[in-house]
This record gives C-alpha cells, sequence and structure tokens, in this order.
C-alpha cells in the first residue's frame, strides 16, 4: 500500500512538470511572460525532479523564482532586497538558458546569506503553492470519477422499494 503511495506521487510529480500552473503574483500580469522562461521552467522541474530522486528536497526552480518575481515587480515597486534577488535570479536563469544577455551593469552574480535565505523561503513556498493546487486537482478528479462510478451503478440497479 505505500509503495503505491509512494508510486502515485511519483506520478503526479512528473506530470506535474507538465501541467501544473506557473504560480505568478496575482495582478494580472502573468500572460506577460516570455515563451522562453515558461520552457525553462518546464526544464527545470524536470531536472528539480531528477535531484529529488537523489534524495534531495524538492523547491521551486530558478526560473520559477524568476517568473515570479518579473510579475510582482510590474504589479507593485519591491525593496532593495528583493530587487536585488531578482537581478540575481534573472542574472542565472538568463545566462543558463542563453536567451536574454544580461547587462553587466545590472547583473548580480552573488547574494548575502540573508538575502540567499529569503529565495529559498520564495522557492519553498512556490513549490508548496503549486503541488498544492495539484493536489486539490487530483481530489477534485477523484470526487468526480467517484460521483460518475456511484451514478452508473444506481443507473444499472434497479429500485427494489419506491417510496
Amino acid at each position: 500500500m505505500k509503495r503505491n503511495k509512494e508510486l502515485e506521487k511519483g506520478i503526479s510529480d512528473i506530470a506535474g512538470v507538465f501541467t501544473d500552473p506557473i504560480i505568478v503574483m496575482p495582478g494580472g500580469w502573468g500572460d506577460t511572460l516570455p515563451d522562453w522562461l515558461k520552457q525553462a521552467i518546464t526544464l527545470e522541474r524536470l531536472t528539480e525532479n531528477v535531484r529529488s530522486l537523489r534524495g534531495e528536497p524538492m523547491t521551486g526552480t530558478d526560473a520559477e523564482a524568476c517568473a515570479y518575481l518579473c510579475t510582482a515587480g510590474l504589479t507593485a515597486p519591491m525593496d532593495g532586497d528583493w530587487s536585488e534577488i531578482y537581478l540575481y535570479i534573472s542574472t542565472k536563469v538568463c545566462r543558463r538558458h542563453k536567451q536574454v544577455d544580461m547587462p553587466a551593469d545590472i547583473a548580480v552574480e552573488s547574494l548575502s546569506d540573508y538575502r540567499m535565505g529569503r529565495l529559498l523561503d520564495l522557492k519553498r513556498w512556490i513549490f508548496n503553492r503549486r503541488t498544492q493546487i495539484r493536489q486539490e486537482h487530483d481530489r477534485a478528479d477523484r470526487r468526480e470519477r467517484k460521483e460518475q462510478e456511484l451514478a452508473r451503478q444506481s443507473a444499472g440497479q434497479p429500485a427494489l422499494f419506491k417510496f
């Protein structure tokens, strides 16, 4: 039984790479993400799943953090910490996926321990939020299938007593 749950979770995690939503800051800017960043999110989610097979804890990816901070910056002004974090994660993602040249005057190569901790907290929150959404969808699908099965069974069985 435990093995089946682990297998089901693994399959759900792999399917989630392609079907989980991209978590963005509410405010209507989610549709402005470039296509290359959406593709980068999928690739990095796959990489993250491979890391989890080696026993590493799952978190959100750099590309997901970049997407979230991009939409957050369009929604409201960021303070100095988050601006620095956004420039750092953007520098990493742009270089890794070689889509956009990050200008040298705004590229950030490293973060303080405090800012790195805040970035890791954001990535954990993103991962938890998208898995929560997936679990809610899975529960709704199971509930719907159960209701359909009950309706099919009740339609196939004649009522013995009608009141």
